[in-house]
């Protein structure tokens, strides 16, 4: 009996010993879990630091601009969304998966980076340019692309700034479109340019709210382009008139 109490007391010792060492486990498990999407969250919003060196308002051969270039060469551009959570520089990749889970660091994220088409010209002269961004629920990255979809919050937000080292554009937001990643109409860069009227007519036919601000099939475009959901091929597209400021003045 002796030996037995003996037995069934270091076994209950044995199960406590292992039912510890289970909690701290699952302890440390939701506390990386819990750092883990904070520390992807954050990622999503550029640093007070990076803000910093947001080109300025003529978007010309600025330090500031330069400054990006020191971070990574493959700066080209700021986008800026007017009230909305997209403040961001782009970047653009040596194909289109280089900054889908890298940071302007260069540094692995998964909130990714914006980045343009490895389609398009760097200088952002193509009649069409396409950029990609995470759809982020705390609305970072391109997370405010979705909220386009809502009328009221089409209605209220119109306009946007692309800073280029040599010259600004102001940006008309006209439409945004529900469509999926095979659609040839956005994401076969080189067809839609060779093919603006016919994009401009596909665009006005499949848009979920549209804007009559004249486009025209000689007009300058930039797309903005996120997932609707990780899990599908979903796409949600903001576009936008790119107007020069030196037109524009």
């Amino acid at each position: 009996m002796e030996r037995a109490a003996t037995f069934a007391r270091i076994g209950n010792q044995i199960l406590g010993f292992m039912a510890t060492i289970m909690i701290i486990l699952m302890l440390a498990y939701g506390g990386y879990s819990l750092w883990d999407v904070y520390s992807t969250f954050r990622g999503a919003f550029m640093s007070n630091d990076l803000m910093k060196l947001k080109p300025g308002a003529h978007g010309n051969n600025a330090p500031t601009f330069e400054e990006l270039r020191k971070i990574n060469k493959d700066v080209k551009a700021w986008i800026t969304i007017d009230d909305t959570h997209i403040d961001y520089p782009v970047l653009q990749g040596e194909d289109d998966m280089e900054y889908v889970n890298k940071d302007v660091y260069g540094e692995f994220s998964l909130s990714g980076a914006i980045f343009v088409s490895a389609q398009n010209k760097e200088d952002f002269s193509d009649p069409y340019n396409l950029l990609y961004g995470h759809h982020m629920d705390n609305g970072g990255m391109f997370g405010d692309v979705m909220e386009f979809t809502d009328e009221g919050y089409f209605n209220r937000h119109r306009t946007g700034k692309l800073f280029l080292p040599d010259k600004t554009y102001d940006l008309e937001i006209y439409a945004v479109v529900e469509c999926n990643a095979y659609d040839k109409y956005f994401y076969e860069v080189n067809s839609c340019i060779s093919n603006m009227r016919g994009f401009q007519a596909y665009v006005k036919e499949k848009a979920t709210h549209y804007r009559d601000i004249n486009v025209t099939a000689d007009d300058q475009i930039i797309s903005l382009s996120t997932c609707v959901d990780a899990q599908t091929n979903g796409r949600a597209v903001v576009l936008g008139r790119m107007v020069s400021t030196e037109q524009a003045g």
